[in-house]
């Protein structure tokens, strides 16, 4: 499976992250050790229904070409967006390779093959929904228990109570918010409760 080229054609490399702050290398070192010989990449969520990266590869990828990528996850966020995509490379003659995952291998959207990969790119929905929803109920339970969830407030008793005193004296709440730096909306949300 580390060949350079597929049978026809060559590997082309897609990697994608949902964020600027998050690194693909992981990705990038899976593609170059399959053999990818160009590698495009998307730095948004996978939500985002434009992707320039993505866009770029299918573009520049002829027939015979396979598009590899690390996760299938990496393709689409729902399995209508992934099965479009495979069906589109599917008709224009491009393979599907997936590196890692329980989806690992290549696939070609037809016959058994697409009654199979329907079902897997299901579960791998189903997967990302159940991970969601077990995150979504620890939320709600660590809030029941009266654990404080998000990032820390920058406010606290003192802040207030200095924003207060300049605020009596007439300072707008924009010079008290950059002198104590807070940001005016954390600062507005304070004085008011």
């Amino acid at each position: 499976m580390t060949t350079k080229q597929s049978r026809t054609g060559h590997l082309i490399g897609y990697k994608r992250v949902s964020t600027k702050d998050q690194d693909a290398q992981l990705q990038a070192d899976a593609l170059s050790e399959a053999g990818c010989s160009k590698v495009f990449e998307d730095k948004l969520s996978g939500k985002n229904t434009e992707r320039p990266g993505l866009l770029a590869a299918l573009e520049y990828m002829r027939e015979g070409d396979t598009l590899c990528v690390w996760k299938l996850d990496r393709l689409g966020r729902s399995t209508k967006d992934v099965l479009t995509l495979a069906e589109k490379l599917h008709n224009r003659g491009i393979a599907l390779r997936i590196l890692t995952g329980t989806l690992a291998g290549s696939y070609s959207p037809k016959g058994e093959g697409k009654f199979f990969f329907t079902m897997m790119v299901a579960f791998a929905e189903l997967e990302r929904d159940m991970i969601v929803e077990r995150t979504r109920a620890g939320l709600e339970a660590a809030k029941a228990q009266g654990r404080t969830l998000g990032r820390p407030s920058v406010i606290n008793e003192d802040v207030i109570a200095a924003a207060k005193a300049r605020k009596a004296k007439g300072e707008s709440v924009t010079a008290i918010a950059k002198a104590l730096g807070v940001s005016r909306a954390t600062l507005y949300r304070h004085l008011t409760d």
